[in-house]
């Protein structure tokens, strides 16, 4: 695997020796000091180009930057059409490097350095750019709820949990498992606002909530991971029930926390309304 010198090096030569290229840009995980290195990290590039057809309507320029494996036109997709000013190429390399390049046209710039805190500048041939602080990952901080925010959250969980269990009634797996991932996401919020609260809302835990682990407690940790089922009804049930009991736990601590308003009420009559469904439930 070419190293992150050669990488770096193999990017900037390429944009000083093209005119229509004005200025670099990096941000994401490498500019992030926080995160530690791996052989799996993008480069997250920017290239303020001049003319951006001539970029978008020819794909062989991307040759220089190596053998690829596989390459994604995320905005050149009819599945996820982009309205966007900006057009990406994403290349995954025979060495196993990723590049992440995104073009913006260089009137745009500002927008980029307002945008994200972890930008970094790599090249600038015009000065276009103020002297930038160092790079920080303040914008991926764990936000702090207002009151409706965590009213919206908790009425997502309960209401959608019925659908879950409608689902499982009915046998019909796919459609719990899918509501399923839709109250995790919410138990998922709380356990946010949880590290927020002890972290006094300074740290990020990353994309997916890929650092989470870091900041729970063991047996809340493991209680997360008995909510991902195998695909059956039993299964599923158990993963609904314990993500219930979990988040029950979780909204009376985070809202004792932050001085909110909470009644259970709701909640229990909900509990109630699941369990009840599951003694009808029919295989």
């Amino acid at each position: 695997m070419r190293s992150e010198k050669v990488m770096i090096d193999l990017i900037k030569k390429f944009a000083e020796q093209d005119e229509r290229i004005r200025a670099v840009g990096m941000n994401g995980s490498r500019t992030n000091l926080k995160v530690p290195k791996d052989p799996f990290q993008d480069y997250d590039i920017v290239y303020f180009v001049t003319d951006m057809d001539s970029f978008i309507n020819r794909v062989d320029w991307i040759k220089v930057f190596g053998e690829l494996i596989i390459m994604q036109r995320p905005d050149h997709s009819v599945l996820y059409p982009s309205n966007r000013d900006q057009y990406a190429y994403l290349m995954l390399f025979t060495d196993g490097n990723r590049i992440d390049l995104t073009l913006w046209p260089v009137e745009k710039s500002n927008e980029w350095i307002q945008d994200d805190k972890l930008a970094k500048v790599l090249l600038d041939k015009d000065h276009i750019f103020p002297k930038l602080p160092s790079p920080t990952d303040e914008d991926y901080w764990v936000k702090k709820p207002s009151q409706q925010v965590f009213n919206d959250c908790t009425n997502e969980f309960w209401w959608v949990s019925t659908y879950v269990a409608k689902g499982l009634w009915r046998n019909e797996i796919l459609y719990a498992m899918d509501h399923l991932q839709i109250i995790r996401s919410m138990l998922l919020k709380m356990l946010e606002w949880k590290v927020g609260i002890e972290t006094n809302f300074t740290v990020s835990i990353g994309k997916n909530g890929k650092y989470l682990e870091r900041y729970l407690e063991k047996d809340i940790w493991n209680t997360l991971l008995n909510t991902y089922p195998k695909g059956n009804i039993d299964n599923i049930w158990d993963a609904l029930l314990t993500m219930t009991n979990l988040f029950e736990e979780l909204t009376l601590e985070v809202a004792n926390q932050l001085q909110f308003n909470y009644s259970f009420t709701e909640v229990k009559k909900v509990q109630a309304y699941l369990k009840h469904v599951q003694t009808i439930t029919f295989g």
